[in-house]
């Protein structure tokens, strides 16, 4: 059972792996805090880029000689093979801990098994401390892991009854800055942010993060079956990189040195969602900031891909205009697709609400 100071260490080892979001992929997010015997902090880490040291040995530099004897928190199971680094199952026996207690085991056939190299060595190992935070945390990669695709999160900007636009088309600005800034920050926190042809063509987004320091700029992505981006568009600069996504019959010849790739056609006449999330994965995308319309909205939720939604909900009313989202391959209300509210937040005059599906819906 964990005692109150280690507990307190596994909070802080959460808000320490919150820190990379969007930087480490295809890794994961992980915390680590080392306890020393007398239960003070004696030194702690997060992994902050794929390819560099991982959570725990940052956290066993800051803590030389005081981890021997000690305990060390981290928030997913310390690894148990070696890649571009050592395992740190090994580099906390080498250390001398005598306890670990991690929050939630590592699902990945290829690393998983941390906790029983240490207990084979005589290490006190516990498991499950504030798992559920620490999986939230880390949701991106732990679902790419367990579905193999890229965790999405559908984000959109509405009026209270729902319109995205007003009957004219115009849409800036129906949020206020604040709103604005919390996406550019959701931005920060993705591998991909991933738009449909119609929005690039309606707003020329530019799609970089902007106002976060730090921030490792996501792969730009844009969903364009029959290739109708331009080599003026915003997306095309060279503030982040770019994938236009086309038809496998699409002429790209006016988008010379533009990266493409070629996918299947889905039942909609768009691109097949599935195929365009495997290509992602591929390429190391772990989580996906999904900004497109209402058209290309609608295409993942039929495709059962949509993980999390974000809506960012202005007090304003339009009657008409365009919906936030559109046919999603629901028919009847039995149909619809139930989420849980995780989170409700005021934003200057905005509603920033977070929902998950329901555990009964979740593909």
């Amino acid at each position: 059972m964990a005692t109150a100071t280690e507990t307190d260490a596994m909070y802080r080892a959460v808000a320490l792996s919150a820190r990379a979001l969007g930087a480490t992929a295809p890794n994961p997010v992980v915390g680590c805090v080392i306890l020393d015997p007398s239960g003070a902090v004696a030194g702690e880490g997060w992994h902050r880029r794929a390819g560099g040291p991982h959570a725990e040995v940052h956290a066993l530099l800051a803590a030389g000689e005081r981890a021997r004897g000690g305990t060390a928190l981290v928030t997913l199971e310390p690894c148990n093979h070696t890649g571009r680094t050592g395992p740190c199952a090994q580099a906390l026996i080498a250390a001398g801990l005598a306890r670990v207690v991690y929050a939630v085991a590592d699902p990945s056939p290829v690393a998983a098994g941390g906790g029983q190299t240490l207990r084979a060595a005589g290490v006190d190992v516990a498991s499950g401390l504030l798992a559920a935070e620490a999986e939230a945390v880390n949701t991106a990669w732990l679902t790419a892991v367990r579905k193999g695709r890229p965790h999405v999160r559908w984000k959109y900007a509405a009026t209270l009854d729902g319109r995205i636009a007003a009957a004219d088309g115009s849409s800036r600005w129906i949020t206020s800055p604040q709103a604005r800034a919390d996406v550019h920050r959701l931005r920060a926190e993705s591998d991909a942010v991933v738009v449909g042809s119609g929005t690039l063509l309606a707003d020329d987004p530019h799609l970089a993060v902007r106002g976060v320091d730090g921030a490792v700029q996501p792969l730009r992505v844009v969903v364009d079956t029959r290739a109708r981006t331009t080599l003026g568009a915003r997306v095309l600069d060279d503030a982040a990189p770019t994938l236009i996504a086309v038809a496998e019959d699409a002429d790209t010849a006016h988008l010379p040195g533009v990266d493409t790739v070629r996918l299947p056609p889905g039942d909609d006449g768009g691109l097949r969602i599935p195929a365009l999330l495997a290509e992602l994965h591929r390429r190391g995308v772990r989580s996906v900031l999904l900004e497109g319309g209402p058209t290309l909205a609608g295409a993942f939720v039929a495709a059962g891909a949509v993980d999390a939604v974000t809506g960012y909900l202005a007090p304003a009313l339009l009657g008409s205009g365009r919906a936030a989202l559109g046919r999603a391959g629901i028919r009847t209300i039995a149909d619809a697709l139930r989420l849980d509210v995780t989170d409700v937040v005021r934003l200057g005059p905005d509603l920033r609400v977070t929902a998950v599906p329901t555990a009964t819906q979740e593909s």
